[in-house]
């Protein structure tokens, strides 16, 4: 839950701040003896200085006094040696999750204007247009810093279909992010029909070698300011062929979801995957460990031997139910997304006693990081390759799911036992986590 009060928050800062400094104190040490930079050595040494010796009385009392005159202003550093103690920052007002945890299988009383006897199209693009609103509200009012999304509608022309492109830049707590609604209309030629037959045996190709087709969907990439705060992906597609008088012929669903964190968080990645197993358990006891097993082998980054992040789920050409069954399904992991990713932002500002790199550290760690999302998506991801390749496909709304800032360094590697070596360890060798 978040703070009730000023009072509360306060209390909980002045403990944290306590905390921060013997854990300093610690982390100097063990700089000191392990690093081999001397920027860093140097840090360390002043670090150890004894006239920066305060007792935790004086480190209450003057932080006391200092919230009593200087009311919810960050704190200073306490300790000269800035890079031993991380300065708390502000609690962002709108960072919390206002959706309700809603019921499953409760989408048409949740969506307004969604009936049970539309179309399976009308119903897919109801429901994506709907939490592309929620999500973006929500994303605004965490962000807590007056910025919106950018609005850019788009059309593919005449009876082709279009979307919506919500792009989010430079906020206070998110860098980047984009959540994007499509619908388009058009035909596949022969070449890939022929493939999708592979997998879908009542596709039928028409005389002329064309195949009519529809597809929609919702796909969502967030990136925050904070190294500590993981980036998540989310897309949720339905696909169809269709005959000539416009009735659907063969249909399928896709999707899935996935977190990025930069620095491993145990609880981050509990709760995560505890939500998409409590949707994928109320519909099929199977879907979890299968969509998940899917998602560590589809965001693996073969040649790093790493994956991008820490998975999630993932399924593509789902159609061996009646169609109603896996819509429910979409809706409600959709309905949690919001409840499964924010609080894992959230935590990032509260106080913990969990250890947590220095800022110089965290922004060098989170550059590197996303230097290997942005290999993923440009060197492996299937979908990106497809959209960068088909002839007049919005290339910006596809680059939207790169972060603003990476970075690469030749042949880098973590130290031995470090917050960094111990998250590569996790991307290197997927694990239950629930």
């Amino acid at each position: 839950m978040f703070p009730g009060s000023w009072s509360s928050t306060n209390a909980r800062r002045i403990l944290w701040t306590a905390s921060n400094i013997r854990r300093a104190s610690r982390n100097a040490v063990s700089r000191f003896v392990h690093t081999s930079r001397s920027s860093r050595s140097a840090a360390s040494l002043r670090a150890l200085t004894p006239g920066l010796v305060i007792t935790a009385g004086s480190i209450v009392a003057g932080t006391g006094l200092y919230y009593l005159t200087n009311f919810m202003m960050p704190l200073q550093p306490i300790l000269n040696d800035s890079s031993s103690i991380e300065e708390p920052e502000p609690f962002p007002e709108g960072l919390k999750c206002n959706v309700p945890l809603r019921e499953f299988d409760s989408v048409y009383d949740v969506v307004p204007g969604l009936r049970k006897d539309m179309p399976m199209r009308e119903k897919m693009e109801t429901l994506l247009k709907f939490y592309q609103q929620e999500i973006v509200a929500a994303i605004e009012q965490a962000d807590s810093s007056g910025k919106t999304f950018i609005i850019d509608e788009w059309s593919r022309g005449e009876g082709l279909g279009g979307g919506i492109t919500r792009v989010f830049q430079d906020g206070r707590v998110f860098e980047k992010g984009g959540v994007n609604f499509s619908a388009i209309y058009g035909s596949l030629p022969t070449a890939a029909v022929q493939r999708m037959k592979a997998n879908h045996k009542d596709i039928q190709i028409p005389d002329n070698g064309k195949l009519p087709f529809y597809a929609c969907g919702l796909s969502l990439v967030i990136h925050p300011q904070h190294y500590l705060a993981p980036s998540v992906h989310m897309n949720y597609r339905y696909f169809e062929t269709r005959n000539e008088d416009g009735t659907p012929q063969a249909w399928w669903f896709g999707g899935g979801q996935d977190l990025s964190p930069m620095y491993y968080s145990e609880a981050d990645a509990v709760q995560f995957h505890k939500h998409l197993k409590d949707v994928c358990d109320h519909h099929d006891p199977t879907y979890y460990q299968r969509f998940k097993k899917w998602a560590d082998e589809y965001f693996l980054i073969k040649y790093r031997g790493e994956a991008r992040g820490i998975g999630g789920i993932f399924f593509d050409d789902l159609n061996d139910k009646e169609a109603e069954e896996h819509f429910l399904f979409v809706a409600d992991a959709l309905s949690r997304f919001l409840p499964s990713y924010l609080p894992a932002v959230r935590r990032v500002y509260e106080p913990s006693n969990e250890p947590r790199p220095t800022p110089e550290e965290g922004k060098h760690w989170q550059g590197l990081r996303r230097g290997r999302y942005v290999e993923f998506n440009l060197a492996v991801d299937r979908g990106t390759s497809f959209g960068l390749q088909t002839p007049g496909s919005r290339v910006e709304s596809i680059l939207m799911t790169l972060p603003k800032n990476a970075s690469w360094e030749y042949n880098y590697h973590p130290s031995p036992g470090s917050l960094e070596a111990k998250t590569v360890e996790v991307l290197k060798n997927p694990k239950d986590y629930v």
